[in-house]
């Protein structure tokens, strides 16, 4: 749909604000004029709050952030729930459940016991219990369901709050901001701007009023929810690469260990002998220890016959030399 223009707003009774006597005098600057004793609306500041509202939601949702849209009137409940579920947000269109937002904890034990009932008729256990507790077991369920079906898928405190006349739902404005919350509100001419951040003026009254302004809002939730799982795309990818990047590293550094390894194993016990390829390592002989010689009995008696010859009288083996022997 895009952007809406100020013919789009025309058609679409945009313009038409309450009486001149049920006005809220700070709605002083959206107003454009009065016919009728009818405040006229400056489209040009709706086009403008649309344009922030706009760009505001997309950037909420495009950061992971939830927006719950809110529209109890009977002129918007089904507009919400049509255009929530398109765009896959929370909404409450029935009756505002106090502390919804304050209280949050309270009301998703209640969704809890939703899930407990359902599951109690799936499998047939709600069949023991007699009659009349089945049927107020039931009962129950549908009325849980009435108030809170909109919300059952939302696990956290939303991120910013779409509203449909804040005064009709000022509790929720309330709640919204004791919790900070931000608010983007249809206002008409009996609001107080001041209660929301980004205000909308146009009338909350009309049907189709409501249906081209909520439209508009929620094709830039629509586009914040593309950007947000492009963004998880990326992000699931670049992990995978990352946890890739970590595996082959890891491979490496394991290939690396198994190679020292075999290098230290290799210094530790040497080879002696080529076999099989293996390089022979050479063994250092060792050492011969210097004893002495003993003498040969062919040589000792070769020893004395020379002596003899000679005339040197020889002593045998173990005997003291005569005293006076030249």
């Amino acid at each position: 749909m895009g952007v809406v223009g100020i013919r789009d707003l025309i058609d679409a009774g945009a313009h038409f604000g309450h009486p001149v006597s049920r006005w809220h005098p700070k709605m002083a600057p959206y107003i454009y004029g009065k016919r009728n004793l009818i405040h006229i609306i400056d489209l040009r500041q709706t086009i403008r709050g649309i344009l922030r509202g706009r760009h505001f939601l997309k950037n909420v949702v495009a950061d992971g952030g939830m927006v719950l849209l809110v529209g109890t009137k009977r002129q918007a409940k089904a507009t919400v729930t049509t255009l929530a579920q398109k765009a896959e947000m929370p909404y409450v269109s029935e009756r505002w459940p106090g502390g919804m937002l304050t209280n949050f904890q309270t009301v998703r034990s209640r969704l809890k016991r939703l899930e407990e009932l359902e599951q109690m008729e799936e499998d047939g256990t709600i069949n023991r219990y007699s009659k009349k507790m089945i049927s107020s077991m039931r009962r129950e369920k549908r009325k849980i369901m009435r108030n809170l079906d909109g919300v059952r898928n939302m696990t956290e405190l939303p991120a910013a709050v779409l509203i449909v006349d804040p005064r009709s739902e000022m509790i929720a404005v309330k709640e919204a901001r004791i919790l900070n919350i931000p608010t983007v509100a249809i206002i008409d001419t009996d609001c107080d701007p001041e209660l929301v951040d980004i205000p909308v003026p146009a009338n909350d009254d009309a049907f189709r009023s409501v249906q081209v302004i909520l439209a508009s809002l929620t094709e830039g939730i629509e586009q914040g929810v593309v950007k947000w799982k492009e963004k998880a795309r990326i992000a699931e990818k670049m992990e995978a690469q990352k946890e890739d990047a970590a595996r082959k590293a890891k491979e490496a550094r394991e290939v690396e260990r198994k190679k020292a390894a075999a290098k230290a194993s290799v210094k530790a016990a040497p080879v002696k002998k080529a076999a099989g390829g293996e390089v022979p390592v050479p063994v250092p002989a060792k050492p011969v220890s210097a004893k002495p010689v003993s003498a040969k009995p062919n040589d000792k008696a070769k020893a004395e016959t020379e002596a003899v010859g000679e005339g040197v009288p020889t002593v045998p083996a173990g005997e003291a030399p005569a005293s006076g022997a030249p």
